[in-house]
């Protein structure tokens, strides 16, 4: 990071796949002296594969569709609940980590109208 705390880059090391386990899967494995540096000005963990359940069951006032997920409005990203705002895979279910920067976008903007207006951005209130 930068004096300011600001990621500037991300350290990688190769990999190459290692010899097969008990069960035939061959495991990548580090390759010794072959790290290298990506430059970048952001870092996105996208490790899972479906959004966490456990965040739904615990939004307190937030409508959850059919399938689990957060009900949202498409245009600013605002969900049942006054300020909470969701995209991603909590409201789509498993998809792109591009949809879900895009959401992020969309969100932001709504984020801040709401926060400077003090409106409510929700089409039915």
């Amino acid at each position: 990071g930068d004096d300011k705390g600001n990621v500037i880059g991300m350290e990688c090391i190769k990999m190459k796949l290692g010899e097969p386990d008990d069960s035939g899967r061959r495991r990548p494995i580090p390759i010794p002296g072959s790290n290298f540096v990506i430059e970048v000005d952001m870092v996105i963990d996208a490790i899972g594969t479906s959004a966490n359940p456990i965040v739904a069951r615990s939004a307190s006032g937030v409508e959850i569709n059919q399938w689990g997920y957060f009900t949202i409005d498409d245009d600013t990203k605002a969900t049942t609940k006054e300020g909470i705002f969701a995209g991603g895979d909590i409201v789509r279910g498993s998809a792109t980590v591009i949809s879900a920067v895009g959401d992020g976008k969309v969100a932001a903007r709504a984020i801040n109208e709401f926060l400077s207006s003090g409106k409510s951005l929700r089409k039915n209130k």
